[in-house]
Formats: C-alpha cells, structure tokens, sequence
C-alpha cells in the first residue's frame, strides 16, 4: 500500500448531534480536515459528489480552496457524476483548480450512482442522444473532457479578437499540463473498469460493486483490479496506471472509537440493488483493536491488489474526531500493511 487518504461524503443535517448542521459547515470543515490529514501524513483528501442531496456537490470551489490551504496532500473526488457535466466548463474549472493546487489534483470520475431525484441530469439540460442510455451519455462527456485535457486547439480563432491570440487553433484555458493523467474512473464493473484501461484513466473502486460471480466482495474487486491491468497493459500504455479501493476502517483505541463503533460491525458483505436491473455487493466495514484489524486487512485481496486506499469518514462527528480516526489508522493499522 503505497499511500492511504480519507473520502468525505460530505453530509450534514439539522440535527443537534451532527456537527455539520449546513452547507457552509460542511465545506469548512471539509477544508480543515484536509488540513488536519496533511498534517498527520495522510496522503490524499477526497470528496464525494452527489446532487440534489444534503451533501457535497460541485465541487471545484472545495477543491480549489484546499489547494490553496495545503501544499502536499493530493486532492480528489469520488467521483463526479460525468451526466452532470458540460465537459468544456468541467475543463477550466478542473485546469484553475489544479494549478492552484501545484498539480495535485486527483479526479475521479464515473456515469454515477442511484440519485436522490428521477433522471436529476435532466434538470441540468442534458439527455442522452437517440439510442444510448444516460450511462453512455456520461462515458460520452468523459471522452470529450479527457480529450479537452490534452491541450490541443480545437477552436477557430476571430480575426478581430479583443486580445491577441496565439497562432493556430484554439483550447480552453488555463491548461494544467499533466492533469490528463491524473483523471480515475469509478468502475462498477469489469466491463467499465476494462473501458477505463483503453481510454488511460487510472481506476477507483469503491466499496460496492455489480455482483458478477457471487463471491465475496474483496475477491470480485480483485479480480475486478486484475482484469483492469491486463486491459491496461494490453492497450500500451505508457505509463503505470494507479488503482484505489475505498473501505470503512475504524481502529478502536479509546472510548469514544467503542461507543461509537464497537457495537455496530458489519462484518459481512451485503447484497442490494442499487437499479432494478442490477444486482450489487457492498462490502464489509472494519472494526476492531488494531493488532485483530490488521490481520482482517491482510486477508483483503482488493487492498493488497490496490496502491491506494481511501478511509470513508464520519464526516458529522467533526473535524477533530475525524483526525483521530485518520491518525489511528496510520499509526497503528498501516505500517503493517506496507504503508511507507
């Protein structure tokens, strides 16, 4: 395991024992925490993306602000929901973020997930074309933002601009040279993760995917991670790819970890639908000591499959709890896992 970051989903609620109790809270604290993990060592602040949900949504302006609050810490999402987007204006957004952040974006991206709406891109002025499905529609913005990413004019340029142009044709500024290969896909599937692999995208994999054997979670996502390296080598890239898996890691090392924790172990996988058509597996949460923890970890195929893993967190209990949590995990939990 080659680096360890925290995921967001980035809730709050009016409830007085939540201490994100609106949007602004949220966002701040998302920014704190950031900078709280950067300080512990952590190696990457993520951020959730859904719509129309007491959540996290758009989320350049979250980024950038972490960007200009920290100096180390990659910054991603989990992913943004591509049938949501105009990929030009995702573009520029994404090139200023990144070069806030000195290059650190890490953005991940995907067709999305169950909504809290019926067909919620439709509020947002986008269909998919005759024939094709919201999800080819958002695996089609995809295509047009990473081709976006590479920098190359594509825009005939007026012959009485305001400003001078430069020669030839034109791009979308500001570009953020490298940012193309720092784009990941959240795969669902084997098929999605192989597609990932031809078009370049480096892959996150989250803590459900589409049951397509009926074993157990850990062994589908690696051999889900398997099969995405084979397309990827056989696709000839240049490149090494990169792959995070997400998990709920919690290390009981006091009080507050076994009231909150103790009692409540998932410590099955569970099987849902997440459409009508299709059936999927969600994985276990982890909770225990930290010596009986590391020894459940080592048996995960996913995570020694994987070089990143992401720590999901229970945003609402604030910036300082959380901390703990990310801080027990590298202190007692990932050395043993390889971590550095």
């Amino acid at each position: 395991m080659k680096k360890i970051g925290f995921l967001s989903f980035g809730h709050w609620t009016a409830s007085s024992q939540s201490q994100t109790r609106s949007g602004a809270d949220t966002l701040l604290q998302s920014i704190d925490l950031a900078v709280a993990a950067e300080e512990l060592g952590a190696d990457g602040a993520y951020f959730r993306v859904h719509h129309f949900a007491r959540q996290l949504a758009s989320p350049f302006p979250l980024l950038a602000a972490v960007g200009a609050k920290t100096s180390r810490i990659e910054i991603g999402t989990a992913v943004i929901d591509m049938r949501y987007e105009n990929p030009l204006y995702m573009a520029e957004d994404a090139g200023a973020a990144d070069l806030i952040a000195g290059g650190r974006l890490q953005l991940g991206i995907s067709r999305g997930s169950p909504e809290q709406v019926i067909d919620g891109w439709r509020y947002f002025g986008y269909q998919p074309a005759d024939g094709q499905t919201d999800a080819d529609m958002g695996r089609r913005h995809a295509e047009v933002f990473l081709d976006l990413l590479r920098g190359e004019g594509f825009a005939q340029p007026n012959p009485q601009p305001m400003f001078p142009n430069p020669p030839g044709l034109l791009r979308l500024e500001p570009h953020s040279e490298g940012l193309r290969e720092r784009i990941w896909w959240g795969a669902g599937s084997n098929a999605t993760a192989v597609w990932a692999a031809k078009v370049g995208m480096n892959l996150q994999s989250s803590t459900l995917k589409n049951d397509e054997t009926g074993e157990a979670f850990h062994i589908q996502q690696a051999a889900q991670i398997r099969t995405y390296r084979a397309a990827w080598k056989e696709a000839g890239h240049a490149r090494e790819p990169r792959v995070s898996v997400s998990r709920s890691i919690f290390a009981l090392v006091d009080d507050r970890d076994r009231a909150y924790f103790g009692s409540e172990r998932q410590d099955e996988d569970q099987i849902g639908f997440i459409d009508p058509r299709t059936r999927a597996i969600f994985g276990r949460s982890y909770a225990a000591e930290p010596d009986v923890l590391i020894e459940q970890l080592k048996k995960d195929e996913a995570i020694a499959e994987a070089d990143t893993l992401l720590l999901t967190v229970p945003n609402q209990l604030g910036v300082a709890y959380n901390a703990h949590v990310i801080e027990a995990i590298l202190i007692h939990v990932a050395p043993a896992l390889g971590w550095r």
